[in-house]
């Protein structure tokens, strides 16, 4: 199994990242992405993932930050994605949810980060919040020119779902589907998901499943905790656990074009 989402570079892991790290492998993590959220993140994720076996990174201005777009934004992603350790552009996207950014400047962001995927050939990380229809609008010139996409974090409808899998996108589910309280939607329309579009991660520090049992006595979310998300949607999918740690590693070759 593979964290396709995990923000290593967050200072809830600034004590112990080694720690975490050493954990998610002991745990049977086989690898990590690490999440890039604005451009200082971003090149603090592509440092620490050179610095550790199993570990790569994206590269990319999260909407919350989109206000900071600038040419020199792009310049810099570019550097980024000339590295071994970027194997994304994002995490770029909208979110209409609390407008840290306007739309208007999110949407200049991502669009921009869409053509930047598309002439160095990667695929995108992305994130949607409550912009649904406008986020499919903007992505759909692009798709055909991309290698790939995620979607990350999906906390959707079963409709946003099966027209987000329609234009070709993978699905990354996390701990979310644990919550008894936000996730049973997510829960519901899991079997929709082929299994070559799912990808899992956790999305740590944020998202601690909330069934996992014992509690862990911190409410930090780490990436050794993938398992257990894992587990819980291959029973809600009626699938061998196994079969889908090895489905989700492959559709992370397939989009990622990593090797671990």
């Amino acid at each position: 199994m593979f964290d396709i989402g995990l923000n290593l570079t967050s200072p809830q892991f600034a004590n112990d990242r080694d720690d975490v790290v050493a954990r998610a492998f002991a745990a049977g993590v086989k690898g990590l992405l690490l999440t890039g959220t604005n451009l200082h993140e971003s090149e603090h994720a592509q440092q620490l993932a050179q610095g550790y076996e199993r570990c790569w990174s994206t590269a990319g201005v999260h909407p919350h930050d989109s206000s900071q777009w600038t040419d020199e934004s792009a310049e810099t992603l570019y550097k980024l994605a000339k590295t071994e350790e970027v194997v994304a552009i994002g995490e770029c996207g909208l979110d209409f949810n609390r407008n840290f950014s306007t739309p208007v400047e999110q949407e200049a962001a991502f669009t921009a980060q869409l053509a930047i995927a598309a002439e160095l050939e990667m695929p995108v990380f992305m994130h949607c919040r409550d912009a649904h229809e406008r986020f499919l609008t903007l992505l759909e010139p692009w798709r055909d020119k991309l290698p790939g996409a995620v979607l990350h974090c999906f906390t959707g409808s079963r409709q946003e779902a099966v027209e987000c899998l329609n234009r070709g996108l993978y699905l990354g589910i996390t701990g979310w589907v644990c919550d008894e309280r936000r996730g049973l939607e997510l829960r519901e329309l899991l079997p929709v998901i082929p299994a070559d579009r799912l990808l899992v991660e956790t999305d740590a520090p944020y998202l601690l499943p909330r069934d996992m049992k014992p509690k862990p006595a911190s409410r930090r979310n780490e990436p050794a905790y993938l398992g257990h998300i894992v587990e819980r949607i291959a029973h809600w999918r009626g699938e061998e656990r196994q079969w889908l740690d090895a489905q989700t590693d492959e559709n992370v070759r397939r989009l990622f074009g990593i090797t671990f």
